[in-house]
């Protein structure tokens, strides 16, 4: 491809002679003979100390901020621009043939709540028959074909490789997630949405962003970017769910579960099994719990009907959607113990499952087991522990991915913010596969047990080495074990 029409868009600090370049990538582990290398700056890593090594694979042009001494003479060419991060995504979009003019491409950001209603779009559109993309958390997906996923937002070059792939299969439509790291990272930049959507603003990587302002300001990016074409769909629930949308040129929507909004919800009935709704005037029962689903599906929604779909059928493809993959999947054992499994990873999100189950407790406990990461954000711990003592009547605090902490480390953080009588419902075991087998072989008959953190996760990461851990399949043992012991 021309390097002229690479760089459309791009803002130069320096001239160029237009020429074919095979190939693009901002890793110089996979660069090509006459291939173009873009060095970014990343948080942990800067591509410009690799330029020397991209050389050496191949590469005949570098797009750098600055050139390093050692290799102004190697013979190739050196693009300079003002920001290499903004540059790559801009880059990588025209390197694939800009894609995503070729789709309606939605996102949802947001603390809580992303990947249920991305997923659910892509539920909800693909049973409304059409070809659908995913970008989430859980796993990528190209109509029907699944990739795994490493991160939240794909990097600018995955992105929209992915994109590419779905414009080719004749997707129309791609439901992404869009993470704080990515719209800081300016992994989005290039991307022609249609819609974002709008979910919450809580307690959440602090250690990223440092101050909460710079969170919410990194998240508002999105909507300011917006076209005016565009339509920005908005919690108007969450404090920030107004200001998010105070400078956009999109047109501005609203949902909401308490308020007057373009699109309102009531539940009208909960159980176990799920809710019936009422979304602007229309019933529907769906296989969801709590206020938080009711939300999602509200959003869900109000995206459908702003897309284009038609009420009566979106209504009636919404009653056949599922949970979403670790997000509050329950199982029943013997003596009409339940064990739930969600992602909630932050307060708010236990918070919120917390209340929902609390709702339905029948005559047993509601037990609570839960931990929290390594290397992440330590000021929500202590908060979180004062959450599940505050809502359960036992707590089992046991590892989620220690990472390189020491997980005693961990669950002392989260004692911390517990009370004397939250310390003394409350069981620390580091061990997460004791902690799930003690909650559920000691639970009384009808208890609900809420395994928090993981979700979809079918690993763990203990002193940097990655193990096979799924909170379902452990549960599962636990209920057979359950099962042997009453035989």
């Amino acid at each position: 491809m021309e390097i002229s029409r690479i760089l459309k868009g791009v803002e130069l600090c320096s001239t160029f002679k237009d020429g074919d370049v095979q190939a693009v990538s901002c890793d110089s582990r996979t660069c090509t003979r006459g291939s173009l290398f873009v060095a970014v700056r990343g948080a942990d890593t800067d591509g410009h100390s690799y330029i020397g090594k991209a050389i050496e694979m191949g590469a005949s042009h570098i797009v750098c901020e600055e050139i390093p001494q050692q290799v102004k003479d190697t013979g190739a060419e050196f693009i300079l621009v003002k920001e290499s991060r903004k540059a790559v995504a801009q880059i990588a979009s025209n390197f694939y043939g800009n894609p995503s003019e070729k789709l309606r491409v939605v996102a949802v950001t947001g603390t809580n709540g992303k990947t249920s209603i991305a997923t659910l779009l892509y539920n909800l559109f693909t049973k409304l028959g059409y070809c659908c993309g995913l970008l989430s958390t859980i796993a990528n997906y190209v109509g029907d074909r699944r990739y795994e996923t490493l991160n939240t937002t794909p990097g600018p070059m995955e992105l929209n490789r992915l994109l590419a792939q779905m414009a080719d299969q004749g997707c129309e439509f791609c439901f992404m997630e869009a993470s704080s790291h990515a719209i800081d990272q300016q992994r989005t930049e290039g991307i022609k949405f249609e819609g974002a959507i709008f979910t919450n603003l809580t307690h959440d990587h602090l250690d990223y962003h440092k101050t909460f302002a710079n969170y919410l300001a990194c998240k508002k990016r999105l909507f300011d970017t917006l076209p005016k074409d565009a339509f920005a769909l908005t919690n108007i629930d969450d404090r920030n769910g107004e200001i998010m949308v105070q400078n956009t040129k999109a047109q501005i929507h609203t949902y909401s579960c308490r308020n007057w909004a373009d699109f309102r919800v009531k539940i009208l009935e909960k159980t176990i099994e799920g809710m019936l709704l009422n979304i602007n005037g229309k019933e529907v029962w769906c296989r969801f719990i709590g206020v938080h689903n009711a939300a999602n599906l509200t959003a869900v929604y109000g995206a459908a009907i702003l897309l284009g779909a038609k009420e009566e059928e979106t209504i009636t493809a919404m009653s056949s959607l599922t949970s979403v993959a670790g997000r509050l999947e329950y199982f029943k054992g013997e003596d009409d113990i339940i064990a739930a499994v969600d992602y909630a990873h932050t307060p708010d999100a236990l918070e919120n499952v917390l209340k929902t189950l609390k709702d339905l407790e029948p005559c047993g406990d509601l037990i609570c087991v839960f931990g929290c990461g390594g290397n992440r954000d330590k000021t929500k711990r202590p908060e979180m522990g004062a959450i599940a003592t505050k809502y359960a009547n036992r707590v089992i605090v046991t590892s989620d991915n220690p990472r390189f902490e020491d997980p005693n480390e961990i669950i002392a953080d989260i004692k911390g913010g517990m009370d004397i009588k939250g310390k003394a419902i409350s069981l620390f075991i580091p061990d997460r596969v004791e902690a799930i087998h003690t909650a559920i072989l000691t639970a009384k008959p009808g208890s609900i047990v809420l395994v928090a953190g993981k979700g979809h996760e079918d690993y763990q990461i203990i002193g940097g080495v990655k193990h096979h851990m799924d909170d379902k399949e452990i549960i599962k043992e636990s209920f057979l074990m359950q099962k042997e012991a009453k035989n």
